[in-house]
């Protein structure tokens, strides 16, 4: 009977550290380390441009995301990915972009990026902001993405 007891308890603890296992927030990262991990995150998105990749295009983007892509707000990875999948149609990239500004909550959990994205030939056509999220470890997703063109205003 003891036995039996015994095996009971071990497996109650088992499950309940299994639990509390899946529970668990992810650990904050230091703010330099994860500051390089959506950096690298923010060029391996943008470089799914260049390569023609629209399969690893969708690797970046959370199932939550909200990209304002079009004239209403894209909500949900499946309508970014089926909007953005025009931009990967053809066999040269229409644009390219690359962070110039990145920064990260102290609690390590998200993130702010923006920079410039260029035409074709390489003239500056806008400016990004993208928020990314750490949704499980090393794994940065962006969850919000904005694009603002460049003013072509004369000036006096």
């Amino acid at each position: 009977m003891s036995v039996s007891i015994s095996m009971y308890k071990s497996a109650a603890l088992v499950l309940c550290l299994g639990v509390t296992g899946c529970a668990m927030t992810l650990a904050p990262l230091p703010a330099n380390d994860a500051k390089e991990q959506v950096i690298a995150a923010e060029r391996a998105f943008a470089k799914t441009m260049a390569d023609r990749d629209h399969m690893a295009f969708a690797q970046y983007v959370s199932e939550e995301a909200v990209f304002f892509s079009g004239p209403t707000p894209l909500r949900g990875k499946q309508a970014v990915v089926d909007y953005w999948a025009r931009f990967y149609s053809k066999p040269n990239a229409p644009f390219s972009w690359e962070p110039k500004e990145v920064e990260v909550l102290d609690s390590g959990g998200l993130a702010i990026s923006s920079g410039p994205v260029k035409d074709a030939d390489g003239k500056l056509i806008a400016t990004f902001t993208s928020i990314w999220r750490l949704e499980s470890p090393d794994t940065w997703r962006v969850v919000f993405d904005k694009g603002n063109p460049t003013c072509q205003c004369d000036k006096p």
